[in-house]
């Protein structure tokens, strides 16, 4: 595995969890997974989102940047490390959540800590409809998401494409709307096949069998 440094990125519910587990399984590699239950402001924010926006994202900043430094050291880079997030889904988050003001003070901490940070190799980003994500939020029956609006998730979507358009990683863009990485070896092969070659920056899209 040529890559050091492997991200995992998508909507809610898009499945990086479960790619990233996998994923790390086959590779012998070392798995950094967001420690989104402890965030206390969670089910608060899905209650009462212009109440708790702000306090969330901070504590999930907080919590990514801590994570993700104390993990990502140079020199423990001699075994592949694969994360079912990017630090910048803090910015994508609170760009959506946070009102204008708000968001302007957020992005100030958030460029200062993200010079510390260093960057993924490649980034994996998981596309899937809304019905498709809302079909595997339903299923990992975590209470305090079961009432996410779809108009909510076609922002984050919308967020998130955006962004993957403008940055300067090399992005696997895998269309998700039908994997199913757990029952279907032949999902997870292609992206194990995908990470055997080295890409350009810019969009890359990989087709599931």
């Amino acid at each position: 595995m040529q890559y050091k440094f492997i991200t995992i990125e998508g909507n809610i519910g898009a499945g990086k969890t479960t790619l990233a587990t996998l994923l790390a399984k086959k590779l012998n590699a070392r798995l950094v997974l967001e420690a989104f239950s402890d965030n206390p402001f969670l089910p608060k924010f899905y209650e009462n989102p212009a109440q708790f926006a702000f306090p969330l994202e901070l504590f999930f900043m907080a919590e990514r940047f801590k994570q993700l430094k104390e993990i990502l050291q140079p020199e423990l880079f001699q075994q592949t490390t694969i994360s079912d997030y990017l630090f910048t889904k803090c910015l994508l988050f609170a760009r959506v959540n946070l009102p204008d003001e708000e968001f302007k003070l957020y992005q100030r901490l958030f460029d200062i800590i993200l010079q510390q940070l260093v960057l993924p190799e490649v980034l994996i980003y998981l596309h899937a409809p809304v019905d498709k994500l809302q079909q595997n939020i339903r299923k990992r029956q975590r209470s305090y998401e079961q009432q996410i609006p779809d108009e909510y998730l076609l922002h984050i979507q919308e967020t998130y494409l955006s962004y993957i358009q403008q940055q300067n990683l090399p992005t696997l863009f895998i269309d998700a709307s039908n994997a199913d990485f757990l029952e279907d070896e032949r999902h997870l092969q292609t992206i194990l096949d995908a990470l055997e070659r080295k890409y350009d920056t810019g969009i890359h899209r990989i087709s599931l069998p």
